[in-house]
């Protein structure tokens, strides 16, 4: 892990010393899959360089505090009851992105005033949360870097075209992988709406000056390059239940919480790198490109190898 925050915060300070807006703070995306520790790269992140010789101002902001509220999930779920992928929290669509923008907007103030941060309780209404009342999770502006973790983070819309093809090809190949049935985890027109709704995320994207990844090593004993993910996953699982005296979810449910998550990888991961076609058929790369970095991690979350984006 330690090599990872090397490489994260030596990419940040690295992009600090080349921006052309000096006075405004730079804002960074951090993404990786469920498991892969970029909260905790997050924290050491921000740790590292808020402690001298950098002495930076940094705020960090976890995409899974910016849920709609339970309220809102449920009236989501409610008039989508089809569609298995918005029964509950995760996927694109399940987060304010009306807030999430406001939150970034106050984020770059350089006058100084107390931006309120959103805080997710996943604890709350048996399991499904919500957002609690505003209550003094406060970062005071001006800053210099602000961090925004997620594992959706950089994803893009993609075409119907394409939405058909990875459909019909990659999409069976990973299901066949995984284990993974339409019965679980919806149509095609369940992903049509999760593809409609990512066009609401390009406007958050557009805040972000540089991205970092978190990717899987490929595996050549692994049937599908996501495996990984359930592997990591559980032992998050595993782990907070020998903290906790055995509270959480069994290993089945395990499989079914990653499950969920595996139709956005498949479809929209790309986004990251590739942007998406806008509605006149002109390609727009996403903000950060060119000015981004892959950290390639093994199954142990060691890096083994680095590369821009």
């Amino acid at each position: 892990m330690s090599a990872s925050v090397g490489h994260i915060s030596e990419h940040i300070l690295k992009q600090l010393a080349a921006r052309q807006a000096p006075l405004q703070p730079l804002f960074v995306a951090l993404q990786g899959p469920q498991g892969s520790g970029k909260s905790y790269l997050t924290g050491l992140t921000h740790k590292l360089l808020s402690s001298p010789p950098h002495s930076l101002r940094v705020a960090t902001v976890s995409i899974d505090d910016l849920y709609l509220t339970h309220a809102g999930l449920v009236d989501l779920a409610s008039k989508n009851p089809d569609n298995p992928l918005w029964r509950g929290r995760g996927q694109p669509g399940t987060h304010d992105i009306n807030l999430a923008i406001q939150v970034l907007t106050a984020l770059r103030d350089t006058t100084g005033a107390d931006v309120e941060i959103p805080v997710f309780d996943k604890s709350l209404f048996n399991g499904e949360g919500d957002r609690l009342p505003m209550h003094g999770n406060s970062v005071q502006t001006p800053v210099d870097v602000v961090i925004v973790e997620g594992w959706c983070m950089g994803f893009h819309p993609i075409s119907s075209a394409a939405l058909h093809e990875r459909w019909s090809t990659v999409w069976e190949k990973e299901k066949s992988a995984l284990g993974l049935t339409d019965a679980m985890l919806g149509s095609k027109q369940c992903l049509e709406a999760i593809n409609e709704a990512l066009h609401s995320y390009l406007e958050l994207w557009s805040f972000f000056d540089t991205f970092v990844q978190l990717q899987p090593a490929s595996q050549a004993d692994c049937s599908s390059s996501y495996s990984v993910i359930y592997k990591w996953r559980l032992e998050q699982e595993h782990s907070m239940k020998a903290r906790n005296g055995g509270l959480g979810m069994t290993d089945d449910a395990v499989k079914l919480f990653v499950d969920r998550y595996i139709p956005g990888y498949v479809f929209f991961g790309d986004g990251v790198t590739d942007g998406y076609i806008d509605g006149d058929g002109t390609h727009r790369a996403p903000p950060w490109s060119g000015k981004g970095v892959r950290i390639l991690i093994d199954e142990h979350r060691e890096v083994v190898g680095v590369g821009e984006l």
